[in-house]
């Protein structure tokens, strides 16, 4: 055998188990989950193809949003060094800074767009606080029931709901009604794998429909006209309605393998607004068309897949409960953008992961994954 045909032995050779055993633990020693980032990257590199048609060939905003992944994976790379006990004590501080900054966007916040959702600091950044707790909320209820017998008493969870008010009241004060039910959620789902017994969830459900008659008299008059363009958005076409009604014609005309990349007319010709940001699974399925959302939704479900087995198999209680919260946060986010482009839901202003151009959310969402790939990385080299 000469060297040639050695050499192309050796490379159709399979890897033997102490090679995949070192490769394996210099990827944890770096404390990186490889499936987790390959998928991450996949769904970064989409929404970057994506936004470059979407934006209607901006170069200038795909750069941006590369960028703002570049830091969110450092974010990520950094979080992921942290050992989950050190999270574990930061928590209620954490929650409580952030609670401190909502406040003083209540008290000295920037108004745009007729909100009052960002602090600014002169001469440097404009940053939106309400962000911070969507990681800050679990973290807290990780915190605070990791410490209790589960499931949790009545007494715990009434204390647990009041600590996730607060801070959803001040959000939807601003008013910012996607970010409060995104927070909201995120602690829900804590209490819920915490052991939240079913009739509480039954009763929760009862109230809140007994409450919508007097609540919908609390809402400010945009909201009331979205959940009315919910209903019928064809009562106002060219008004209310008109995003609703662009973003099915969207969808629809997608057909079964779309347009073609580059090729929609809804976002290109403008009939569509937003269709880079909140609108932008509406072009997408117009230029890839159903085979092409299935395949999103694919990568989506392996993404959610493997955190939920990092959840699963994590070391302690508190780990767990954080690592499955951020997990169903990530679910909802799909699940809302979705269903408001597709008009099942009212619009709320929540982006699509990684598809929807947005530097802030990027990084919000790196940073949850960086978490998880602490959580499980960590317990890794425990063993």
């Amino acid at each position: 055998m000469n060297k040639r045909q050695q050499y192309q032995f050796l490379r159709r050779a399979p890897e033997n188990p102490e090679q995949r055993e070192l490769r394996h633990s210099i990827w944890m020693k770096l404390h990186v989950d490889l499936p987790l980032l390959t998928l991450l990257c996949l769904a970064a590199l989409l929404g970057l193809i994506q936004l470059y048609s979407a934006s209607a060939l901006s170069l200038d905003l795909v750069i941006k949003q590369a960028l703002s992944f570049v830091l969110g994976l450092l974010v990520l790379l950094f979080l992921a060094q942290i050992p989950p006990r050190f999270y574990q004590h930061l928590s209620p501080w954490f929650y409580l800074a952030v609670l401190g900054l909502l406040v003083m966007v209540a008290l000295f916040g920037t108004v745009a767009m007729g909100a009052r959702r960002w602090l600014t600091i002169p001469g440097v950044t404009r940053f939106q606080p309400s962000e911070f707790m969507k990681l800050a909320m679990p973290m807290m209820m990780a915190w605070f029931l990791a410490q209790r017998v589960l499931p949790p008493s009545f007494k715990v969870i009434i204390t647990s709901l009041v600590a996730i008010a607060i801070p959803v009241a001040l959000i939807a004060r601003q008013p910012d009604l996607g970010t409060a039910l995104l927070v909201t959620a995120s602690g829900f789902f804590v209490l819920f794998m915490a052991g939240l017994p079913w009739w509480f969830l039954g009763l929760g459900v009862t109230s809140i429909a007994a409450i919508a008659p007097v609540a919908w008299h609390f809402l400010h008059d945009y909201q009331k006209q979205r959940l009315i363009t919910l209903i019928d958005p064809e009562a106002d076409p060219l008004g209310t309605g008109w995003n609703i009604i662009q973003s099915k014609t969207a969808i629809g005309s997608g057909g079964l393998f779309g347009k073609g990349w580059l090729h929609g007319t809804q976002a290109h010709l403008e009939f569509l607004p937003e269709g880079h940001t909140d609108f932008i699974i509406a072009t997408y399925s117009e230029e890839f068309g159903l085979v092409g959302i299935i395949v999103l939704l694919l990568l989506y479900s392996a993404i959610i897949a493997r955190c939920l087995y990092i959840a699963a198999t994590a070391s302690d209680s508190y780990s767990r409960l954080l690592a499955g919260a951020i997990t169903l946060s990530f679910f909802v986010y799909v699940f809302v953008n979705a269903g408001m482009v597709s008009g099942i839901l009212p619009v709320v202003g929540v982006p699509l992961p990684f598809i929807s151009y947005g530097g802030t959310a990027m990084i919000t969402l790196m940073s949850g994954f960086g978490i998880l790939m602490s959580i499980h990385t960590h317990k890794k080299l425990m063993y």
